[in-house]
């Protein structure tokens, strides 16, 4: 069984990454004014996040497949990442990155930036276009929260050697879960609920909060 140090788990969109991917994805549909509205209010706890992914899921019906090369092109890794990650490795941990986003784009961009795991929503198609759903279980705030004790489970780190690092209402159960919760470009609420809110848009600020 491979074991670490501690853990450390990741939100992927405005936290690992600077963009939302559904938001790109909607430009791909031209919705994306309809579907950004709806992710703010999500993010900001304002309605339940699992019903407002298949409603902004939704909106993605018959985009197609080709479009997925064009949004990984748009994407760009939060300041700081690469930093970070190579840090946790050089104190023997392990980086995690949970999402309410999609393995259709976390797969490509994961392993670059130096994530050794990831968990997100898959989304289903049909002759090679969106159908408009999710395939499977949503990834969703509990789900989130299980994964980091999981992870934690696997690897041998006590909860008191992980952090977890999010933005928005469905990062909180997951920063609950933690030894060190951390706020990064969060919400207002997130923020005071977090341990520590990381103020600048950069990653490697976590780097002296490592064990």
């Amino acid at each position: 069984m491979t074991t670490a140090r501690f853990l450390v788990v990741l939100d992927a969109d405005s936290t690992l990454i600077r963009n939302e991917v559904i938001e790109l994805l909607a430009d791909e549909a031209g919705r994306r004014e309809e579907v950004q509205a709806a992710t703010e209010a999500a993010m900001r706890g304002e309605v339940d996040f699992a019903t407002s992914l298949r409603s902004r899921v939704a909106a993605l019906r018959g985009v197609p497949v080709e479009s997925f090369e064009r949004v990984r092109a748009r994407i760009e890794p939060t300041p700081g990442v690469l930093e970070l990650t190579a840090a946790v490795h050089e104190r023997g941990g392990v980086v995690g990155v949970v999402s309410g986003g999609f393995h259709e784009i976390l797969d490509h961009i994961a392993p670059a930036l130096g994530v050794d795991r990831w968990r997100a929503n898959r989304l289903q198609l049909v002759d090679g276009a969106l159908n408009g759903e999710v395939d499977g279980e949503i990834v969703d705030a509990a789900a989130k929260a299980s994964t980091l004790r999981d992870w934690a489970d696997e690897l041998g780190v006590r909860p008191g050697a992980t952090i977890a690092i999010g933005d928005g209402a469905n990062d909180l159960q997951m920063m609950a879960a933690a030894g060190l919760g951390l706020a990064f470009n969060a919400k207002p609420a997130v923020r005071a609920a977090a341990s520590l809110v990381i103020g600048p848009q950069d990653l490697s600020e976590v780097i002296p909060l490592l064990p």
